[in-house]
């Protein structure tokens, strides 16, 4: 069983940063693919950011250049760093571990709780 917990939500202006943490309880974390999800009021669930066992990265196209997917295997952590926030990011990010070998919503065998990120223009 894997257990996620995020962290590092909060308020901050457009173009501001922040760095959000997703901690893991696995022993197998190093094999582990860990993905960075987000979901809008009213909006679906999106793909934002995934890193695999290989530290092979993959982003949204709305993200790419601005956010950065990161794990640290001796915290069995991994974080994702936004910068240049957009009143658009704003969401619940949610971690997640894929069941299946795709980056799809559908796909993910885990998720965390989620933090909120709101994003003042």
């Amino acid at each position: 069983q894997v257990q996620l917990v995020e962290s590092g939500g909060g308020l901050v202006q457009a173009g501001g940063s922040l760095r959000l943490s997703c901690a893991a309880s696995v022993r197998t974390f190093s094999n582990l693919n860990m993905g960075w999800f987000r979901q809008a009021p009213g909006k679906e669930r999106e793909f934002v950011a995934g890193i695999d066992w290989s530290f092979s990265t993959y982003y949204a196209d709305s993200v790419k250049g601005r956010f950065t997917i990161s794990r640290d295997s001796a915290k069995s952590t991994v974080y994702l760093q936004m910068n240049s926030l957009k009143p658009e990011d704003a969401a619940v990010y949610y971690c997640a571990v894929p069941g299946g070998s795709t980056w799809r919503v559908g796909d993910m065998g885990h998720w965390g709780k989620g933090t909120l990120v709101t994003v003042s223009s």
